[in-house]
């Protein structure tokens, strides 16, 4: 699950997937990526969620095992309308925006300062995949969307918090998550 700002490192193989690439570099256009929800997104029947973020690639690179990698960075957030599958297999879908390109930012409130401050200790611990976004620890839905990122959650659990449009709301779904993780084990 992909939320705005956020990082997604591919391995790409699949040709349909290769030329999609290849598309997005050429035309410097997005795309879009959506959770699978049931069967598998290479063979059928699989089902998709409506919800999605479009993914900007921002780097490529050939892996050591020959797949292209490229690292994407989530942009807005949209709805699907209309979907199809192209005659290479490629999913395709009419879409409309969440998001306002450049939506207000919401600040942090005090009752949930904790988990920005936890998120700033725990952001440049996790590696070169968050080591290119620019921090945002005052802006409520980028604290909310880097948490749920890297919390142990179900894909489902995530992408009930990709559909939420209040950020203060997904803090306040956070919030106590982070409380139990804190708690001692008896």
């Amino acid at each position: 699950v992909l939320f705005p700002h956020g990082p997604l490192p591919l391995r790409i193989f699949e040709t349909r997937y290769v030329d999609m690439v290849k598309r997005c570099m050429r035309e410097e256009v997005c795309f879009g990526v959506v959770l699978v929800s049931g069967g598998s997104e290479v063979g059928q029947p699989a089902g998709y969620a409506d919800v999605g973020t479009t993914a900007r690639i921002v780097d490529f690179n050939l892996l050591p095992d020959g797949l292209l990698g490229i690292t994407c960075r989530g942009e807005r957030r949209f709805r699907v309308i209309d979907r199809w599958r192209e005659a290479d297999g490629l999913n395709m879908g009419s879409i409309e925006w969440l998001d306002a390109a450049s939506p207000e930012t919401i600040r942090v409130p005090a009752e949930f300062r904790h988990l920005a401050d936890l998120l700033r200790r725990v952001l440049p611990e996790l590696g070169d995949v968050y080591s290119g976004l620019e921090p945002r620890y005052d802006d409520a839905e980028w604290v909310g969307a880097r948490l749920i990122e890297i919390l142990p959650l179900a894909l489902e659990d995530k992408q009930s918090c990709l559909e939420l449009t209040d950020p203060l709301e997904r803090l306040a779904l956070i919030a106590p998550l982070i409380k139990r993780a804190d708690e001692p084990v008896d």
